[in-house]
């Protein structure tokens, strides 16, 4: 307890400094930990992939649309068992600002091959029966104050005009890392009127879903679909749903790799000021430690001081930082639109590496001054005048 009591006594000698220290800390946890976040959030997508899900998509690029003619068959590929079609919408609701995932879908297949988009039948038949319904995430009903019945209208871009629909269903998520901020409508609605005013954008469709019966299967399914369109005007390229998210991703790759490096250099950066205050005390110290040595302390009680004071000035700081971490990670989300990052939360992985950080910071901040400390003499410690 007394030894303990000594510890303490020597981290605070300093009071300002070691306040000062603290908070140093406390921001560079803090910013580890948001920077981090960021880097999680960008592949919840990724996680949250099905096994048994396989995109398939327009060879040359994800831009460019395949036929509506494919469906049928894709569908008679063995070892599928359900088949739905996407189409990117684009648009702007309200305010260019606000972004989030507008995809004109197959209304009778969207939700079989997206079971973790949860929405009662009396909704989902709603949809199916109206043609300018749509159905929204229950995140995007609550940062809309959105509700059934509310109409819904969007300013075309990528298809011009302006669109009106109707909501008919709100979708809640099944897993903690399920998308709830996206919109999707009928795209028989949006392919009418494509007919009507561009007949030559008509029975086009984004990208096929399909959920097929075993995930080990993948690879094989994918090259069959492929081979199907192989040589044609829009030959296709199938994976799975996690290749297809990572497709996405690693356009932003270098992006997602300059803040990783960020995130780590912060902790180098703490580490050297932790170091460096820990250095300043051990110089400040060199008599008292010849003196605790002529008392008889031992080297390894004399480094016990030393990695205690640095330990509780790293724990402290990062206890701090990850005080602050998670109202800052709150606020961050709320500031930026759901769309963004439609999951977007402090994971484990994170918060065990904050504290791994903190642990590592304070040992290694200590391995200087405790050589210092060893190995200078009796003598030359009395000696000492700085």
């Amino acid at each position: 307890m007394k030894f303990l009591k000594l510890i303490l006594k020597n981290a605070f000698r300093h009071k300002v400094r070691a306040t000062l220290t603290i908070i140093g800390i406390a921001v560079a946890v803090t910013a580890f930990g948001v920077l981090r976040t960021v880097v999680t959030a960008w592949y919840v997508g990724v996680d949250a992939a099905a096994s048994n899900r396989l995109i398939t998509r327009q060879a040359i690029s994800f831009i460019f649309p395949l036929p509506y003619a494919y469906k049928e068959k894709i569908a008679a590929v063995p070892g599928i068992e359900a088949i739905s079609f996407m189409n990117w919408f684009g648009g702007v609701y309200l305010d260019k600002k606000n972004f989030f995932a507008r995809m004109a879908v197959d209304a009778e297949t969207a939700f079989d091959v997206y079971p973790e988009f949860l929405i009662a039948p009396d909704q989902l038949a709603t949809f199916k029966a109206e043609r300018n319904a749509c159905v929204i995430g229950a995140e995007l009903a609550k940062q809309y104050n959105l509700k059934i019945g509310d109409p819904m209208s969007l300013d075309g871009d990528i298809y011009p005009g302006r669109w009106d629909f109707v909501i008919r269903g709100i979708y809640t998520p099944k897993f903690d890392n399920t998308d709830a901020t996206q919109m999707f409508f009928q795209w028989n609605y949006l392919n009418e009127r494509i007919l009507q005013d561009m007949p030559q954008r008509a029975n086009d469709v984004g990208w096929y879903v399909t959920r097929i019966t075993n995930p080990d299967d993948a690879a094989t399914i994918s090259s069959q679909i492929d081979e199907l369109f192989m040589n044609s005007s829009a030959e296709t390229k199938s994976e799975t749903e996690g290749e297809f998210t990572r497709g996405f991703i690693s356009a932003s790759g270098a992006i997602l790799g300059a803040m990783n490096f960020m995130s780590f250099t912060i902790v180098a950066i703490i580490m050297l000021v932790l170091a460096n205050t820990m250095m300043m005390s051990a110089r400040e110290r060199t008599r008292e430690y010849a003196i605790l040595k002529t008392l008889g302390f031992s080297v390894p009680q004399i480094s016990w001081l030393i990695l205690g004071e640095s330990l509780v000035l790293s724990i402290l700081g990062g206890a701090l930082g990850l005080l602050l971490t998670a109202p800052l990670v709150k606020g961050f989300a709320a500031a930026v639109p759901k769309g963004w990052f439609p999951v977007f939360k402090i994971e484990p992985i994170t918060m065990a590496l904050l504290i791994a950080a903190v642990i590592f910071i304070g040992l290694a901040s200590a391995i200087f001054p405790i050589r210092r400390a060893a190995s200078t003499s009796i003598v030359d410690g009395m000696r000492f005048m700085g």
